[in-house]
């Protein structure tokens, strides 16, 4: 099993910045695509970008040119820098990783969570 351990949430103004970061539990096993999704009260889990192994990144059209995705492979942690926050980036935010378990078989990992609150 891979743990996945988000941190880095909390309250920001309008227009502030925030860096959540996303570790995963060491393993050995290859983490390949990790991500971030967010999910606000009443509405369905939403991606927000992801990012391969090489680096190659695919964001959300809500968060392009705002929020900017890197990740460590040593550490096997992604991050996450939100900037130019507004009120409807607030959520709960998850990074997922899939994970190849054997040569046959792939997992999807989620995070348990950070809250996002952007309010004045």
């Amino acid at each position: 099993q891979v743990q996945l351990v988000e941190s880095g949430g909390g309250l920001v103004q309008p227009g502030g910045s925030l860096r959540l970061s996303c570790e995963a539990s060491r393993n050995s096993f290859s983490i390949l695509t990790m991500g971030w999704y967010r999910q606000a009260p009443g509405k369905q889990r939403e991606r927000v970008v992801d990012i391969s192994t090489s680096g190659s990144t695919n964001y959300g059209d809500s968060v392009k040119g705002r929020f900017t995705v890197s990740r460590d492979n040593a550490k096997n942690t992604v991050y996450l820098q939100m900037n130019s926050l507004k009120p409807e980036d607030t959520a709960v935010y998850y990074c997922n990783a899939d994970v190849m378990m054997d040569k046959y078989r792939r997992v999807i990992f989620w995070g348990q969570g950070t809250q996002v609150t952007v309010s004045s």
